[in-house]
């Protein structure tokens, strides 16, 4: 069982701030050098997105979350993640507690872009 402390209180605001949206991971490639780098291509409906995801350690199989909808931060300030620029955050539940993480994901398909909240 895990027993991890919530985080300090936030207010409504702050959590409106964040731009939480629904992708399919088109694909998964590598990022040359890396050990725990992959990057992904992301679709959302109106556009693609290359995100950058350090979880090539915790999956055996990476390239099998092609094709799967997933939660991704899409307003984070891009950034530089083994020489690719990433253009948002996956979301995955489990790696902060030490247990082998899994894909936050929608109960059932909904349209690419689909904001969470």
């Amino acid at each position: 069982m895990i027993h991890s402390p919530v985080k300090s209180t936030i207010s409504i605001d702050d959590v409106e701030k964040l731009d939480v949206r629904v992708g399919t991971i088109v694909t998964v490639e590598d990022v040359p050098g890396s050990r725990k780098l992959v990057k992904l291509t992301v679709e959302f409906g109106n556009h693609k997105r290359t995100v950058v995801a350090g979880i090539k350690k915790e999956r055996q199989n990476p390239w099998e979350m092609e094709g799967l909808q997933a939660l991704f931060v899409v307003n984070l300030q891009p950034r530089e993640l083994g020489g690719v620029i990433s253009e948002g955050m996956l979301f995955d539940i489990g790696y902060s507690d030490g247990i082998v993480p899994v894909l936050a994901v929608p109960e059932k398909a909904v349209p690419d872009g689909a904001r969470a909240g």
